[in-house]
């Protein structure tokens, strides 16, 4: 089980998380049931697993609820690959769970719906450009700029902007043409190369510029992007709450007739912002799938082309004064 997750979730402490979540799961079920080790599981207990999964269940309250089928989808794909893994290796000599999981035709009717609005975004990019808060230090400030331009223009994963002390990612190199390229860890262990809009560069510039370093980063860099206060690399909790901190001081900036575009900063995290990058890829740019799957470090393309289903009424909120004051 460790190899296992050695090997499939240690790329990011959120993919770990979940997967140890589910695990522990299916062995408390199994525990109840007096079934286990799980490597004896056969193909009726797995199914018999996955229809507790998907049945209605009363809670604390009494009342009566039915996991989300996202829920579902998540448990049994982890539950997938791990007795994948177990037959690929050869510790298992058959796979009890394959097509457990819905696999690639939940991918293909998948469809993302976490996203900011045009008018939330547009509030935030105002917001972070602005001159920092009294109680927030130039240099903090400064960084959070910095933070969220990388997420809102890169679309990268949370945990991808954390420092990999060995493998010197994530980087950024300017070229010739001064064009600037992230290179991050991706999922699975893949570099991948993204590159940045001119739109990135003031607030990265100016956070270096306090930091003490050139304005643009020299070849062969090879210190982290971003830094506490103390010097040290930021985790990836640290990364989190940068950015859930300008998403709340926009948030109280917006003017209390516009409870929608406020409630949807308040709610929002990284992934909302990666989300809307991937759908201005594929919606808006109208960028080749191939091209956004690779830009996002999507394993399948069928995960990409999700983007292309969203529509503007997932999108869509009344016309507010802060949409008025953006398109003025």
């Amino acid at each position: 089980m460790r190899l296992f997750l050695r090997e499939r979730a240690s790329h990011s402490p959120h993919t770990l998380r979940a997967y140890v979540t589910e695990l522990r799961r299916l062995a408390a079920w199994c525990t109840r049931e007096g079934l286990g080790p799980l490597s004896d599981l056969t193909r009726q207990d797995l199914m018999a697993y996955r229809d507790v999964l998907h049945a209605s269940h009363a809670d604390a309250a009494g009342n009566v609820r039915r996991a989300a089928p996202a829920t579902v989808s998540r448990a049994l794909a982890t539950i997938s690959s791990l007795f994948a893994w177990w037959h690929r290796t050869g510790y298992l000599s058959v796979n009890p769970a394959e097509g457990l999981a819905a696999g690639r035709r939940a991918r293909m009717m998948w469809t993302p719906v976490r996203f900011l609005p045009g008018a939330a975004l547009a509030h935030c990019d105002a917001v972070a450009a602005g001159d920092a808060p009294a109680d927030v230090p130039p240099t903090v400030w400064a960084r959070r700029r910095a933070i969220c331009t990388l997420y809102r223009f890169a679309g990268v994963r949370l945990a991808e902007l954390v420092w990999h002390e060995e493998l010197a990612l994530p980087h950024i190199e300017v070229d010739e043409a001064r064009q600037w390229t992230l290179h991050v860890n991706g999922k699975g262990g893949k570099e991948r190369a993204i590159p940045l809009p001119s739109a990135c560069l003031p607030a990265l510039r100016m956070y270096r510029r306090l930091r003490g370093l050139p304005a643009e980063p020299p070849p062969g860099e090879r210190l982290p992007l971003i830094h506490s206060e103390r010097g040290r690399a930021l985790g990836v909790s640290r990364l989190y709450d940068e950015v859930r901190a300008v998403f709340a001081l926009a948030a109280t900036r917006v003017p209390m007739e516009d409870s929608a575009i406020r409630a949807a900063l308040e709610r929002a995290s990284t992934h909302w912002l990666r989300h809307g990058y991937a759908r201005t890829l594929v919606v808006d740019h109208r960028v080749p799938l191939p091209v956004a799957q690779a830009l996002l470090g999507h394993a399948s393309v069928q995960t990409t082309a999700a983007y292309a289903r969203t529509d503007n009424s997932q999108l869509s909120l009344p016309t507010t004064n802060v949409m008025r004051k953006c398109v003025l």
